[in-house]
């Protein structure tokens, strides 16, 4: 990316040296050379292919896959001209990104609204190459309806085992969906060697594919998301549908037992998933809680050190303000339910924190009261040791 930056920056330094005919030659020269370009692409295609010829004679629009690219463009565009940052979790989260605390308590709808978001423009540009060429070729030999069952099935499954994965964290992008396009193409060539035919995926043109696979896999084999998983779905898929390709697209009724056994297979999977909670807030909420009552116990301590309170009152601030909310953020702690196992250890050191720091509290306001000082002593321990553990707790606010 730096170096088309840099590139780009270098041609327009160029074009600013240049004279006014140097610039109108050099776009004579560029035009020219478009010209000469689609001249022999347009050559090409007036070339009897066979096996272009046979796809175009079985399905003769694709329609699905510019369809699939047009929503992936006019999505990421609105989401260019959006305020927020397009990377930022809160900005994918708003566009319907898959996030486990939002998706699994009822906004099932994110693992296919996530397909279509993106986080950046090499995002965006790497998958609709991984899409676009495959896509064509996919539509016009396994059908529409069998292109759009596969895309969505795979992208869907791949949603589930990020949100099994990495169950707080936003997922997005139509990697998962594409990688079940690259494994549908493979049990499709794999079937059609069978029985060999005009529709029989030849070596040149896979050859024509492996550019933008490369930049796809490239892309996203640099990523942590599990989306490889879409491409199971997808071989598995083809399976069923590609049997018989090199004849006829699959029928409409084996689509449709294709469709009705990957939803229930998701809904399946979905159900373990469901409820999972965020800890996170509940963690800046702890945190919360002690700031405020730690300061407003140091107020008022000034005014006992200043004599002008008595330790009684001291202890009736304790007792009637700040244990009582500890009580109340220690039941909201012990009440989260659907916790992830990435946030476990967390949650179980901010409840250490509250039995430590409800204690210390406590013995303060005993000793307090009766002038105590060994009890007074006891509660400086609990109060240092529970201030430890908030010390570890408090980067996860930021999280």
């Amino acid at each position: 990316m730096t170096f088309l930056i840099l590139l780009i920056v270098l041609a327009g330094v160029a074009l600013t040296a240049m004279s006014a005919e140097e610039r109108a030659r050099l776009a004579q020269k560029a035009l020219a050379a478009v010209r000469e370009a689609r001249d022999v692409v347009a050559e090409r295609r007036r070339q009897p292919e066979p096996f272009r010829d046979a796809l175009r004679a079985r399905t003769r629009w694709a329609i699905v896959t510019p369809v699939l690219v047009a929503l992936n463009l006019t999505l990421f565009v609105r989401m260019v001209f959006d305020s927020g940052a397009l990377a930022d979790p809160g900005t994918l989260v708003v566009w319907g990104g898959n996030i486990g605390p939002r998706t699994t308590n009822g906004e099932w709808w994110r693992l296919v609204t996530s397909l279509f978001v993106h986080t950046g423009f090499l995002h965006l540009v790497a998958n609709i190459l991984g899409l676009l060429q495959l896509g064509l070729l996919l539509e016009r030999l396994v059908g529409r309806v069998a292109l759009a069952v596969v895309y969505v099935s795979a992208g869907v499954f791949a949603s589930l085992v990020s949100l099994s994965a990495l169950p707080v964290d936003v997922t997005v992008g139509a990697s998962g969906a594409i990688f079940g396009m690259y494994g549908l193409l493979l049990s499709s060539a794999i079937w059609s060697l069978f029985h060999r035919s005009t529709v029989t995926i030849p070596l040149k043109t896979v050859k024509r594919l492996v550019p933008a696979a490369a930049v796809f896999l490239l892309y996203n084999g640099l990523q942590s998301r599990p989306d490889h998983a879409g491409f199971l779905v997808g071989f598995a898929c083809g399976l069923v549908l590609a049997r018989g390709i090199s004849d006829r697209k699959p029928a409409a009724r084996r689509v449709a037992v294709a469709m009705g056994a990957t939803a229930m297979i998701a809904i399946a999977a979905a159900v373990p998933l469901r409820g999972v909670t965020d800890a996170r807030p509940e963690m800046a909420r702890v945190i919360s809680v002690e700031d405020r009552t730690a300061s407003a116990y140091e107020t008022v301590r000034g005014r006992f050190t200043q004599g002008r309170i008595t330790a009684e009152k001291l202890s009736e601030l304790i007792d009637q303000t700040i244990v009582p909310e500890l009580e109340e953020t220690r039941a909201r702690l012990k009440a989260l339910t659907g916790v992830p196992e990435v946030h476990q250890a967390m949650v179980a050191q901010a409840e250490d924190y509250l039995r430590l720091r409800d204690e210390s509290w406590r013995l303060r306001a005993d000793g307090l009261r009766k002038a105590n000082l060994a009890t007074l002593r006891k509660a400086d321990e609990r109060e240092r040791a529970a201030l430890r553990i908030i010390k570890t707790l408090r980067p996860a606010e930021a999280q």
